[in-house]
């Protein structure tokens, strides 16, 4: 879970800041409501899950296999709205 944390907050504020440094842009309001609020919504529900159900740090397949759901039904939903 600390590698998972760690590893998120390393890219968004190295990889991403680095990049926004060399080259910046602009963010449209949809990207802030939309992308924040499942990302957040994500994050909590895998804290909720690793946290406590079977001890903690736990995840099991079922679990797994439903966050693994809603990160392709958002990728889905993000690519029909941009190509769609």
């Amino acid at each position: 879970m600390g590698n998972v944390i760690g590893s998120n907050l390393f890219n968004t504020l190295a990889v991403v800041g680095i990049a926004g440094t060399i080259h910046p842009m602009t963010v449209g309001p949809e990207v802030l409501s939309r992308d924040v609020s499942v990302m957040g919504g994500l994050t909590l529900s895998l804290f909720v899950i690793g946290y406590g159900f079977r001890g903690p740090g736990r995840i099991n397949r079922v679990e797994g296999a439903v966050l693994l759901a809603c990160y392709l039904g958002y990728t889905a939903y993000l690519v029909s709205t941009v190509f769609g």
